[in-house]
């Protein structure tokens, strides 16, 4: 029994034990990896951290993840997190130039989705997706939506948003709107 408190006393103190030594090579990793994080973001653009398609959410995910390792692992030194951001801002930006064949976009983005066509649901789409009737009215309260008949449809986009289309009037939704949505 002693031996297991001993050992839970040791976990315990590790939690707050820093060195001289680790603290400024952690504070100088913060630094310089944040510096890369501005300086590739500037060079590669915002869309490095939009939310548009899957390969975008990965990228996010690479990045904080690089961030993280960088600065609190011993075994990566700052210049391969650089090196390593680098790789994962050109991989991004490659990706936003291949966007612009359908092909690849099949791959990688999503597809929008109708969720609502006027005042129907539409339940295979909502099933498809994975929306509940809760998450949709949801959504209708926070677009100050009081009647279904106000609405002329609902949307789910690629980024995970649901967009509602007011009907203000009795004017159809222009074709090039709706072109990539899945009806």
């Amino acid at each position: 029994m002693i031996a297991i408190n001993n050992t839970y006393s040791q976990t315990w103190n590790d939690l707050f034990e820093i060195t001289e030594n680790t603290l400024p090579l952690i504070l100088l990793s913060s630094v310089g990896i944040y510096i890369a994080v501005i300086l590739y973001t500037r060079l590669f653009g915002k869309r490095s951290f939009s939310k548009m398609s899957s390969f975008d959410f990965a990228m996010t995910v690479a990045v904080g993840s690089m961030i993280a390792t960088t600065i609190l692992s011993s075994s990566v030194t700052l210049l391969e997190g650089a090196v390593g951001l680098f790789a994962v801002y050109a991989l991004q930006l490659t990706a936003a130039f291949l966007r612009r064949y359908k092909w690849f976009r099949q791959i990688t983005d999503n597809q929008p989705t109708l969720l609502m066509d006027g005042e129907v649901m539409l339940r295979d789409n909502m099933k498809a997706v994975r929306v509940t009737e809760g998450d949709l009215r949801s959504k209708l309260r926070a677009s100050n939506v009081t009647k279904l008949s106000e609405v002329k449809a609902v949307v789910f986009e690629t980024t995970g948003d649901l967009v509602v289309i007011h009907k203000d009037n009795d004017n159809a939704i222009d074709d090039w709107i709706m072109k990539d949505v899945q009806q």
